[in-house]
């Protein structure tokens, strides 16, 4: 499914509307309560990266604040990341949407993710 294209409105995939756009909007907003973070919120995971500035939405990390989260992406961007070093994220203010897939295991045996996005962000230009 596709939540965001510039050619399309988000929650269509090739013309078929699968979600409302206010549906879209609610699932990327922070559900956590009291709009905490995950690093506040939860227990350390195995991640490359801290959850400072990190939300969840519905089926996915939610950036709250890439500054704090020292990350390199948009407020509002949408992302998660599997154990065997997979990766998603999408950028709806950079229209960017990315999916890596591997099998690292474990995910924290290289910094592959935050390479990742460093190089995409890199190759962005206006």
């Amino acid at each position: 499914m596709v939540l965001h294209r510039p050619d399309s409105p988000a929650g269509e995939l090739e013309g078929t509307r699968l979600l409302s756009p206010r549906t879209v909007r609610y699932m990327a907003r922070n559900h956590i309560p009291g709009g905490m973070d995950l690093e506040n919120f939860g227990r350390p995971l195995f991640a490359e990266f801290p959850f400072r500035g990190v939300g969840y939405g519905l089926g996915f990390a939610v950036c709250t604040d890439p500054v704090r989260g020292k990350v390199l992406c948009s407020e509002g961007e949408l992302s998660w990341g599997g154990a065997a070093s997979t990766a998603f994220f999408i950028d709806p203010a950079e229209e960017l949407t990315v999916a890596f897939y591997t099998q690292l295991i474990p995910s924290s045996a290289h910094p592959i993710r935050p390479q990742l996005r460093q190089m995409v962000y890199q190759a962005l230009t206006d």
